[in-house]
């Protein structure tokens, strides 16, 4: 599975922004699809995650209702809404992809995208 991530830039706090993930090569396997994020000198930590096979969906804590992830499955893509951006929300995002259950860990997800780098200034 190749994932293409696409979206990031920079903009002001209190503004948005639309990250996408487009998935090619999959299986006819269903997957969870995730988001990730690294700022530097910090751990990777999970954004958001949606199941393929039970449709739940969770947020990392810092999102506080800001953050909706969605998916096209017609177009093998995974959205990430992003609201109400703030200087703490900057970081190389990462789309990610595990065969079957969700996980909240980075570690268990064996597909990762280039990452694209989200810039907040404030």
């Amino acid at each position: 599975v190749q994932l293409q991530a696409s979206g990031g830039g920079v903009v002001q706090a209190g503004g948005s922004l639309r990250l996408s993930c487009v998935a090619s090569g999959r299986t006819s396997s269903r997957y969870t699809m995730a988001w990730f994020r690294q700022a530097p000198g910090k751990e990777r930590e999970l954004v958001a995650l949606i199941s393929e096979i039970t449709g739940a969906i969770t947020y990392g804590d810092f999102v506080e209702g800001r953050f909706t992830i969605s998916g096209d499955t017609a177009r093998s893509t995974v959205y990430l809404q992003m609201n109400s951006l703030k200087p703490a929300d900057t970081a190389v995002y990462y789309c990610a992809a595990k065969q079957g259950l969700l996980a909240l860990s980075a570690g268990a997800y064996e597909y990762w995208g280039q990452g694209t780098l989200v810039t907040v200034s404030s």
